[in-house]
């Protein structure tokens, strides 16, 4: 069975999203799945000189993207392995969970789009093999 890979954001899933952008502190819940070998096909410049797996790509992202979070101030709440759902589809599984605060959408807007830190994300384009990001707010009531 083939899978979809979902690896960037789609304009009309940024559209919706920033046309009416939650109020307050956001978390983003990362789901992600490595490729066993880093694919660098499309950001030679920044390729390693040797070929690495998809996992020790991401950690090189991961160790460029979090100055540019700090700057932003936000920050990693929780990085996890993940295996099988206890509920949920058998065909998905994923290799790290994230779960990343933002004060505000606008803030993940800023730190998204900064120059410095887009020069560096053909990291994790070259780790990934599919990825899940869901935009959490802060619920009112339960």
């Amino acid at each position: 069975m083939s899978r979809t890979s979902f690896l960037e954001v789609t304009p009309e899933a940024g559209r919706n999203y920033f046309s009416n952008p939650p109020k307050g502190t956001i978390v983003m819940l990362n789901l992600l799945k490595f490729k066993d070998i880093a694919d660098y096909s499309h950001s030679p410049s920044i390729a390693p000189k040797e070929a690495i797996s998809g996992k020790e790509a991401y950690q090189l992202y991961m160790d460029y993207t979090l100055p540019f979070l700090k700057e932003a101030g936000s920050e990693v709440l929780f990085a996890g392995k993940s295996n099988s759902f206890l509920i949920g589809p058998s065909q998905e599984d994923w290799d790290l969970v994230l779960l990343v605060k933002h004060k505000d959408a606008s803030t993940f807007l800023a730190f998204a789009q900064n120059e410095k830190y887009l020069a560096i994300t053909g990291h994790r384009t070259a780790a990934l093999e599919d990825s899940r990001l869901l935009p959490i707010e802060t619920a009112t009531a339960l």
